[in-house]
């Protein structure tokens, strides 16, 4: 088992800006970025958060992503239009893009808006909180490279291509939930590896198509809930690259096959204002009362309680902003040293090791 190290979440976020302005990030990306990577090691998704530190000092340093963006944005209708990222550091510019969504949505009601040329961008989760916060209701997708099967295929197709929803409450933090069209993110396969663990069977399998618990040997991930999560990335894909113009499919570029390449990955957010429709008060009410009501469900042997999508992860955000989080060891020791990256990336496929 991996050593781990707690760190509280200013001295998480501290670290890695540091690093990220040390591979070249302007000030505000870097902030921004620091503080997405934060959020998601807070409410407990390892996989988006510092773990990924290396690939991204690695990909900075190369070229792979714009130090400073030509960022803009076009209206193309009374609620829709397109953000142009020029290829950023994808949660500087997807965090952009929202902010654009929201003032939008609360002037027409709904906002419609893609995010064209960006990197990967963390967990979506992040941005949907945010419109919430705002009295908002939200939804976000975006596309990723080819690691899934297509249910009943032999050879990846679809990314994990996640999907992530947020509504606001009227006396308590929003309801937000993330989640990949793949059983699991490969991030989560990337966490298994830095803490030395297996991972379930039923996540991915190996390159004879055959379920692995080895993290290691994965060569494609399996779409969730079978025929049903296959076609939840197809739409994804359509929504967040065929409809802005840009790859799909399996012509969406790897992560890790050229670091020196922009990525041009898309990004679809949906934001609408409630208030449109009905009370926004009772509407917020009508969510907390919702979820008192699946919280009086009786639940099942084993379980304490039946949680609303997404809780869990609030839960772990609040307890880690009082006791901080645990990090693997190595991750933290590469945060504070002086080594910009490994160079470990670049010439690879998804599965990079």
């Amino acid at each position: 088992m991996e050593e781990m190290s707690r760190r509280s979440l200013l001295e998480l976020e501290a670290l890695m800006k540091k690093k990220l302005l040390a591979a070249g990030l302007p000030e505000a990306a870097a902030s921004e970025t620091a503080a997405h990577l934060t959020f998601a090691d807070a409410c407990g998704i390892h996989s988006h958060g510092a773990v990924r530190m290396d690939y991204y000092a690695e990909r900075l340093v190369k070229g792979g992503i714009t130090l400073e963006p030509n960022m803009s944005f076009e209206k193309t209708g009374a609620a829709t239009g397109i953000f142009h990222g020029d290829n950023g550091m994808g949660h500087y510019v997807c965090n952009e893009a929202m902010a654009i969504a929201i003032h939008l949505a609360k002037e027409a009601g709904i906002a419609a808006v893609g995010i064209e040329q960006t990197i990967h961008s963390g967990t979506m989760a992040y941005y949907v909180k945010q419109a919430a916060e705002a009295d908002l209701v939200a939804i976000a997708m975006c596309q990723s490279d080819p690691m899934a099967v297509p249910f009943g295929g032999t050879e990846n197709y679809f990314g994990t291509n996640p999907i992530a929803f947020a509504a606001p409450r009227a006396n308590h933090p929003p309801v937000v939930f993330d989640m990949a069209t793949t059983v699991q993110a490969w991030g989560k396969i990337l966490d298994a590896r830095s803490k030395k663990q297996q991972i379930p069977d039923t996540w991915a399998v190996d390159e004879q198509g055959l379920p692995t618990t080895d993290p290691y040997a994965v060569q494609g991930l399996l779409p969730i809930a079978g025929a049903k999560g296959y076609g939840l990335m197809m739409m994804v894909d359509i929504l967040a690259g065929s409809m802005l113009g840009l790859a799909f499919g399996k012509q969406v570029t790897s992560m890790y096959a050229d670091l020196t390449e922009k990525r041009r990955l898309g990004q679809f957010l949906l934001v609408i204002d409630p208030s449109r429709f009905t009370n926004t008060e009772t509407f917020k009410q009508s969510i907390d009362q919702m979820v008192t009501e699946l919280h009086a469900i009786p639940p099942v042997k084993g379980q304490s309680q039946v949680y609303y999508p997404g809780e869990i992860s609030q839960i772990h955000f609040e307890k880690a902003q009082q006791e901080g989080v645990m990090i693997p060891k190595a991750i933290i020791d590469y945060l504070e040293s002086e080594t910009l990256h490994f160079d470990r990336y670049g010439s690879q496929d998804s599965f990079a090791k």
